[in-house]
C-alpha cells in the first residue's frame, strides 16, 4: 500500500465528483478499504472515483471485518500500478474473483538507496551523456534570467493563477506544434486539474514545479505526492527554448528534489515516451482489476465483457492506433488548411567587426509572429554562450535579421 495516496484522499474525491459524478459522496464497501466508487448508471457495475484521471490506485481487501455487500456486483478499478504490490487474497469460501487487464506501460526510478543526485547520474548515464546533459543546464542558465520555484505547502492564490494560465498557454502552443489533440486541455478536464491542484498543494498532496525565465514561467510540471512516491501529471515547457533541452533539466531538478526531500520514488507514470526509458531506472505495468461476483451470471459476464473489451484496447494501443487517432482529431478541430512548406536552412555570419548597418528595425521577439526569429535567436544565445538580457534582434528593408550580443553581432543568412 501507498502511503497517503493523493487519489484517494477526501479532497481529490470530491472535487472529481463535483466535475464528472454530480457532487455525489462516493460509494463505500466493506470489503474493501480505502476506495470509493460510482455507480454505472444503467449497470451493477462500480468505477472507482477518479476515474481514469488518477496516477496510480491502491486498495486491499479488509480481512478482519471481510463481508459480502460485493454480491451480484462488478467493480473496475483504473490503473493499478504493479509496482504498489496491491494485496489481493479473498477468503477460500469466497465467490468473489479477479481479472486482471494489463494496459499502459509505466516507468519510475527508484532513488531510496541514492544520497545525491550525482549517484543517480552515474548510475544512469555514461559520461559523455552527463557531460551533454550538464552541459544543457549550465547553458542554459548562463543564457537567461533563470530561476526555479516548487510550490508545495503554500501559494497565493495570485500566483498560482499566473501559473496555470502559462501552464495552459504552454500546454496549447505545444501541441498545436506536434498537431495532436491533448486531452488534458478537454475544457472540462483542464477545469478539474485547476480545482483540484490548488488544494491539494495546500495540503502538501500536490505541487507546481516552475522554471521561469525572469518573471516568466517558460517550464511547468504539476505532480502529485504521497508519502514515498512524486508522480509526475503533466509536464510541459516553452518550444522556443527547445535548443536548451529544457525536458530535460526539468526532469534533472525533479529528481534533485526529491532525493533532498528523502522521495523515494519518481514516478512518470503510465504511457511509453522515449525520454522514459533514458531517465527510468524500473518499468512496471498498469493493470486495470475488475473485481466481480463468480456466483451470478451476470456479474460473470459483465466482467468478461469488460476485460475482453479492455485488453482489445491495448491492443489497438500496441499498434500506435491512439497516436494516429489523436492527430486525425485535431486536424478536424483545426480545418484550416495549413501548406507545409519546406524549412529553411540559416547561417549566421560573423559581423563583430563591423559597424551596425544603418536603418535597421528592431523587433520584438516576444510577439507571437516574430516566433521562428526567436527561435534562431535563441540558437545564436545558445552557440555563443550570449545572454538574452543583452539581446537584440533587428531587420532591414530587405528582410535580412541581425542578432547583436553583448559581445558577438551575426547577420542571418539563409543556405
Amino acid at each position: 500500500m501507498i502511503q497517503n495516496n493523493p487519489f484517494l484522499s477526501d479532497t481529490y474525491t470530491s472535487i472529481w465528483s463535483k466535475h464528472f459524478d454530480q457532487s455525489k459522496k462516493s460509494i463505500k464497501f466493506n470489503f474493501l478499504k480505502n476506495i470509493g466508487f460510482y455507480r454505472h448508471a444503467s449497470l451493477p457495475l462500480y468505477v472507482n472515483s477518479g476515474k481514469t484521471l488518477t496516477k496510480g490506485m491502491d486498495y486491499s481487501l479488509d480481512s478482519e471485518q471481510y463481508s459480502e455487500d460485493y454480491k451480484n456486483k462488478v467493480f473496475l478499478i483504473y490503473d493499478v500500478p504493479a509496482y504498489f504490490n496491491t494485496k489481493w487474497q479473498a477468503p477460500s469460501d469466497s465467490t468473489l474473483k479477479l481479472y486482471r487487464s494489463k494496459q499502459y506501460p509505466g516507468f519510475s526510478v527508484e532513488l531510496g538507496q541514492l544520497s545525491n543526485f550525482n549517484e543517480y547520474m552515474l548510475a544512469t548515464f555514461s559520461k559523455s551523456s552527463r557531460y551533454k546533459l550538464n552541459k544543457y543546464k549550465k547553458r542554459f542558465e548562463a543564457c537567461f534570467e533563470v530561476s526555479y520555484k516548487m510550490y508545495y505547502g503554500e501559494i497565493t492564490k495570485e500566483e498560482y493563477d499566473v501559473v496555470f494560465d502559462s501552464f495552459k498557454e504552454l500546454l496549447t502552443k505545444r501541441f498545436d506544434d506536434k498537431q495532436i489533440t491533448n486531452n488534458n486541455l478537454d475544457p472540462e478536464e483542464w477545469q478539474f486539474y485547476y480545482d483540484v491542484a490548488y488544494p491539494l498543494i495546500l495540503e502538501n498532496k500536490a505541487s507546481l514545479f516552475v522554471i521561469y525565465d525572469g518573471a516568466k514561467p517558460i517550464g511547468v510540471t504539476l505532480s502529485y505526492h504521497s508519502n514515498t512516491v512524486l508522480f509526475d501529471a503533466i509536464t510541459v515547457f516553452d518550444i522556443d527554448y527547445a535548443k536548451f533541452h529544457l525536458g530535460s533539466v526539468t526532469i534533472m531538478k525533479l529528481i534533485e528534489y526529491c532525493i533532498s526531500e528523502k522521495i523515494e520514488v519518481f514516478d512518470f507514470s503510465k504511457g511509453y515516451f522515449d525520454y522514459k526509458t533514458r531517465w527510468s531506472n524500473k518499468t512496471y505495468d498498469f493493470d486495470y482489476h475488475i473485481l466481480y461476483d463468480s456466483a451470478s451470471f451476470t456479474s460473470k459476464a459483465l466482467a468478461f465483457g469488460l476485460k475482453s473489451f479492455f485488453d482489445f484496447k491495448q491492443k489497438l494501443r500496441d499498434k500506435n492506433v491512439n497516436e494516429r487517432l489523436h492527430r486525425f482529431t485535431y486536424k478536424l478541430k483545426n480545418r484550416k488548411a495549413e501548406v507545409k512548406t519546406a524549412e529553411t536552412q540559416f547561417k549566421f555570419d560573423d559581423i563583430s567587426t563591423e559597424p551596425i548597418p544603418n536603418e535597421l528595425v528592431e523587433i520584438d521577439l516576444n510577439l507571437n509572429e516574430n516566433h521562428k526569429i526567436k527561435t534562431l535567436a535563441f540558437e545564436f544565445l545558445y552557440l555563443n554562450d550570449e545572454c538574452s538580457i543583452n539581446l537584440k534582434a533587428f531587420t532591414d528593408a530587405d528582410n535580412q535579421y541581425y542578432f547583436i550580443g553583448k559581445t558577438k553581432k551575426v547577420k542571418v543568412s539563409a543556405t
